[in-house]
């Protein structure tokens, strides 16, 4: 049977001593091994583990809820946010009605670059909006997530350096396997006819577009929210509220 991951939760209510040793001397017996493992918020403890046997996990999981000192929370093939759980000891904060939406603050920005690194590894057509406020890190850290995914980056549309809106890419841009990074302000507002098509081009292509602003994209745009599958929020502080008027103002006056 082919070696699979799982991800194992448990909160702990009495953490005794050799506690963890009892609960990893159970996996030993039954030949699971564990990759990570990590505290991750308070009093529980996240394990990535590796069998190539299901009913192992299983048979495991029905013993341990047996074990008066600890609850188990999660037992699956593990997600991206159960993985850096793991490796950060701590779990995203997600939108409670849209589970696609991601919130991070700028004290997080080593989380967000890992989370965006992940999500940039994978082939395909994605395509990530990121909401945020003018320097608050949104064009930083999509380059350091693709520096993170070895995978070169793009600029289709972009006020890093002043406005720009690129009419053509060159064949060596236009490679799928590359990240590319829509301003969605700037390619409604100051958009052309020929950036317009550029743009239509690419959201075609098979691969992972990163669109800054994407409310106002959807807002001037044939696109919906539908075309995204990931929405990230990324804030200075936790109740900081992102202002769409004073970001537009802030394009109009270039």
């Amino acid at each position: 049977m082919e070696t699979k991951q799982w991800y194992m939760e448990y909160k702990i209510h009495k953490n005794r001593p050799g506690l963890l040793g009892d609960v990893a001397s159970l996996m030993g017996m039954l030949d699971i091994n564990i990759v990570t493992i990590n505290g991750v918020e308070d009093r529980t403890r996240g394990m990535l583990l590796q069998t190539n046997d299901d009913e192992k996990i299983d048979l495991m999981g029905k013993m341990l809820r047996k074990v008066d000192n600890i609850t188990i929370t999660a037992l699956r093939e593990p997600k991206l946010v159960d993985i850096l759980a793991v490796r950060h000891g701590r779990y995203i904060e997600r939108d409670s009605d849209d589970r696609k939406t991601f919130r991070f603050t700028r004290d997080e920005l080593g989380l967000l670059v890992d989370f965006l690194g992940e999500i940039f590894k994978r082939d395909g057509n994605q395509v990530v909006g990121l909401r945020g406020m003018p320097r608050v890190g949104k064009t930083e850290s999509i380059i350091a997530g693709s520096v993170c995914s070895n995978k070169r980056w793009n600029f289709v549309s972009s006020t890093l350096l002043r406005q720009t809106v690129r009419s053509q890419l060159s064949e060596e841009e236009m490679n799928p396997n590359n990240i590319f990074i829509i301003d969605g302000i700037v390619s409604t507002i100051r958009s052309n006819e020929k950036h317009h098509a550029l743009l239509q081009q690419i959201m075609d292509m098979p691969s992972t577009k990163v669109i800054e602003h994407p409310d106002i994209f959807v807002r001037d745009s044939e696109y919906t929210y539908d075309h995204f599958n990931y929405i990230v929020e990324l804030r200075n502080t936790p109740d900081e509220e992102i202002n769409y008027e004073a970001i537009t103002n802030g394009i109009n006056d270039y």
